[in-house]
């Protein structure tokens, strides 16, 4: 049995600010309502960029930004209502933050919100949703779903078990890895290519090729 990963997404970094744009300038276009401003404020004052950190004043501009419709910043303030920084914790909250960039098609909150499915948080668990979600993260080049989702094929619990499919996300989990995470993903792969002959792998291989190919990292 290989483990799911633990863990979400984190907070996703918004755009520097142009080189002319000031702080009280970036605050004024912000105050006025310009979504990308907000979430840049917000991410600013979460990370401590160039102010001091505070979760709390982050959340504020995150919220605006994410009423807004910018994926992103739902994501990033669902994650903290997932975490608690900045608002009170609550699962509920999380899962209807991450949704809505989700339907957006946001990779990061499409595999969040299959985790929270798996592990039963913020809603019913579900692991049949939970490959749902997992999936249209995987087919935009998300590394985690990827792998959680080679992980299902490779169990077969829900799912058929399937060990081609395993190898092609695991295979491509591991191309599209950053480097804490790609050796775990390459021995995951590297296990299920123990299962297939060398004709599936070779297959398999141009299969994830092509996906990577046509989908590079960003």
């Amino acid at each position: 049995m290989v483990a799911f990963l633990v863990g979400i997404t984190p907070l996703a970094h918004t755009p520097e600010p142009a080189q002319d744009d000031s702080f009280e300038a970036l605050v004024t276009r912000a105050i006025a309502g310009d979504a990308d401003a907000q979430a840049l404020l917000g991410s600013m004052y979460y990370y401590g960029e160039g102010v001091p950190q505070d979760d709390v004043e982050a959340a504020v501009w995150v919220r605006k930004a994410a009423e807004q419709g910018y994926a992103d910043a739902q994501l990033n303030l669902a994650v903290m209502y997932a975490t608690g920084e900045g608002v009170p914790q609550d699962d509920v909250e999380a899962v209807a933050w991450y949704r809505r960039a989700a339907v957006q098609g946001h990779a990061g909150a499409q595999y969040n919100l299959g985790f929270l499915y798996a592990d039963g948080r913020g809603v019913p668990q579900d692991d049949v949703e939970a490959v749902v979600w997992y999936r249209r993260a995987a087919e935009q080049g998300h590394a985690r779903a990827q792998y959680n989702l080679g992980v299902t094929y490779y169990n077969g619990a829900v799912v058929p078990q399937d060990f081609v499919e395993a190898y092609l996300w695991g295979s491509l989990a591991a191309s599209y890895a950053d480097a804490s995470n790609r050796d775990r993903y390459a021995e995951f792969r590297d296990a299920a290519a123990e299962r297939l002959t060398p004709e599936q792998r070779d297959e398999v291989q141009s299969l994830a090729r092509e996906f990577f190919e046509a989908r590079p990292p960003q």
